[in-house]
């Protein structure tokens, strides 16, 4: 197997994005009903648990498990660039999910321009994506 066939390009890529994007909705629905449980829930409260559920999402599932909901499906996981059986810490997922999000498809572009095909957000956090049957 080549060394380039290990690490994920842009459409496993797209297509984990999508299905969380997908899990978050349904994670909002599921919290929008559990808070409309309770008879007067203040805005503050609802604006947090959203925020919450969109920005912790990502970097909690790949810092402790290797990846979120859409990159298990997909068959990929987000490891160390500099050991690649290990997970990123929290804080580069934080700012890996961060740079994913406000950049977008730009941080994509380079993906198929490196031997790693690394992306913009993954050479900030120091991380690789790889294919879950290679480690």
């Amino acid at each position: 197997m080549k060394e380039q066939n290990l690490y994920a390009g842009i459409l496993e890529r797209i297509k984990a994005i999508t299905i969380d994007g997908i899990v978050m909705v349904i994670f909002i629905i599921i919290a929008t009903y559990l808070l409309s449980l309770f008879q007067e829930v203040p805005d503050s409260i609802r604006i947090i648990v959203f925020v919450f559920i969109f920005f912790i999402y990502d970097p909690l599932f790949t810092a402790f498990i290797g990846g979120t909901i859409g990159h298990y499906l997909v068959g990929i996981r987000v490891k160390k660039e500099s050991d690649e059986n290990k997970n990123i810490s929290f804080p580069p997922a934080v700012i890996r999910y961060l740079i994913k999000t406000f950049l977008g498809i730009i941080s994509l572009i380079v993906v198929s321009n490196n031997e790693k095909r690394r992306a913009l957000h993954d050479y900030i956090a120091g991380s690789v994506v790889i294919y879950k049957t290679t480690k």
